[in-house]
């Protein structure tokens, strides 16, 4: 095959419609099991007539096609119930469907062709996100080209699909992927390019915490293991005033895990505090635990009243609990931690917090509360994958009718190493915590804010909290009219810069988060803040 003598172009004559329905018959009967068998061996698509077919011919055969549809319902209606909940902000999506080429004519090349072609159509209807059902054959490939996820996987036996979409104006980063698929350094060119984190986590770690996580593991029964876990916990307690802890392998919501079973054997009422996504899950958690509670909810980006939490507290009996979210991180807010403390403890109610994202990136005061729980990455600047409990007493009990890795009580009874643990996890955080000024730390973090605010005032972006309420690691943008929060994420990616904007819950109100867990330099803030103007 001679690419140069291949021509792309969009199907107008009787002859390419009837070989498009016999290349699709070859490609979604023969080889992808989607329809059933017929002696004609031809199967026209029942959107046919509204299909525009962009199509590759080598002299007059078709061997590739692709094909475009703006009309409702698309095929994705039926398969996936309200199916516009899965979206972002769009004016006019099209589905592409139909993708087939013959096997001796597959390559980056024809692929490059048919998206090519098939893009240049979307200024022209006004397309501005395009849809597909990826054959769960490819899905890398499709990720490749830029398409992103979305909802359940659809479809039945061999023809199962992942609903996708992709916005056309990224054609230029899918078309230069495209052309790069075929080299053999297209992957790791593509790690080795320079991006500038503001994520909540993974963040950057220094030169000494990579050396730490680099090195040979060792034995997690030997002596130096036993001696490095106990001088990372004395740090963690030093930092947050716990007064002891466990260092599990595992996530935060391993670490929450372990206390929502805690809370459950208390065999007393509690009370959860939900406002945000991570609130939210602490609830769910209580709830699959067993526990017996009641919710109190602010709206997502407002601080708890503490009048409502008293009220809510007093209905609670003495031996009860209260459990919430020290840094919200789905919107910004940093919750009154000391206070509501304060207001359990008149009340004779333990209190549990999630310091997840709060430990490392503000002061916090863990000592009056009965457990809590953090991570070895975001603001502790070590390597993901270590949870952290805090709990005030030395002993706890071990659980009778609960998994041993979810018993926190056993992870005392055996001094910290119940089970298989990372001898390099724990060396990255021992690293971290003995090389880190956590004052000059939180200095930073609130620098770099107060400069993000002032920066952004007036401009394409309200900021959802401010004042006494805000955390500093974490600004929350609402666009204003003329923005949304998916499409600046992009070009802002195009530009070297990452921001959390893909999980659903920022996707659901069109919102984009800037964190400053990495502590970045002004000048990286700076430069930040000059693309976001533009």
């Amino acid at each position: 095959m001679n690419v140069s003598d291949l021509q792309c172009k969009l199907a107008d004559t009787a002859d390419e419609f009837e070989q498009i329905h016999r290349l699709n018959y070859r490609t979604f009967v023969e080889e992808i099991p989607q329809h059933p068998p017929n002696p004609e061996r031809r199967l026209v698509d029942r959107f046919h007539a509204e299909n525009e077919y962009v199509i590759i011919k080598d002299g007059d055969r078709v061997v590739g096609m692709f094909a475009m549809r703006d009309k409702r319902p698309f095929s994705l209606d039926a398969k996936l119930a309200d199916l516009d909940s899965y979206l972002p902000e769009c004016r006019r999506p099209v589905e592409a469907r139909l993708l087939a080429v013959e096997p001796e004519y597959r390559g980056a090349a024809t692929l490059r062709m048919l998206m090519d072609n098939a893009f240049e159509q979307a200024p022209r209807h006004g397309w501005d996100l395009v849809l597909i059902s990826a054959t769960t054959r490819q899905l890398k490939l499709y990720r490749h080209l830029g398409f992103e996820p979305f909802g359940p996987v659809v479809g039945t036996g061999e023809a199962q699909f992942q609903p996708m979409f992709v916005r056309p104006k990224r054609v230029g980063v899918v078309l230069n992927t495209l052309g790069s698929l075929d080299k053999a350094a297209a992957e790791q060119t593509a790690l080795r390019r320079k991006t500038i984190s503001f994520l909540p986590g993974p963040v950057t770690v220094t030169p000494r915490v990579l050396a730490a996580v680099s090195a040979q593991p060792f034995s997690h029964r030997s002596a130096l293991f036993h001696d490095m876990l106990d001088e990372a916990r004395r740090g963690l307690c030093r930092l947050t005033g716990g007064a002891f802890c466990q260092i599990i392998p595992g996530s935060g919501t391993l670490a929450n895990d372990l206390v929502s079973l805690q809370l459950a054997r208390l065999g007393k009422p509690g009370l959860v505090l939900v406002n945000g996504e991570f609130g939210r899950r602490l609830a769910g958690q209580a709830r699959r635990a067993g526990a017996a509670f009641q919710t109190l909810e602010a709206r997502w980006g407002e601080r708890f009243d503490l009048g409502a939490v008293a009220a809510a507290l007093d209905r609670l009996p003495r031996g009860g609990w209260v459990w919430l979210v020290h840094h919200e991180t789905s919107t910004g807010i940093l919750n009154p931690l000391g206070e509501i403390v304060a207001l359990a403890r008149e009340r004779g109610l333990l209190a549990a917090a999630d310091s997840i994202s709060s430990i490392g990136n503000v002061p916090v005061d863990l000592s009056a509360l009965e457990f809590a729980t953090g991570v070895s990455g975001k603001g502790l600047c070590g390597y993901p994958g270590l949870g952290i409990v805090f709990h005030r007493h030395c002993e706890i009990e071990p659980l009778a009718n609960a998994p041993s890795y979810l018993d926190l009580g056993y992870w005392v009874a055996q001094n910290g190493v119940g089970f298989t643990h990372s001898s390099n996890l724990l060396s990255a955080l021992a690293a971290t915590l003995a090389e880190k000024d956590f004052g000059e730390r939180f200095k930073t973090i609130a620098e770099r804010d107060a400069q993000l605010r002032e920066g952004l005032a007036g401009g394409r972006f309200d900021i959802l909290t401010a004042g006494e309420g805000a955390c500093p690691a974490v600004l929350t943008l609402i666009p204003r009219t003329g923005a949304n929060a998916w499409d600046t994420g992009l070009e802002l990616e195009e530009r070297g810069f990452v921001l959390s904007y893909r999980s659903n819950y920022l996707r659901e109100r069109d919102w984009l988060q800037i964190s400053l867990m990495a502590a970045p330099s002004a000048e990286t803030v700076a430069g930040l803040l000059d693309a976001l103007r533009k």
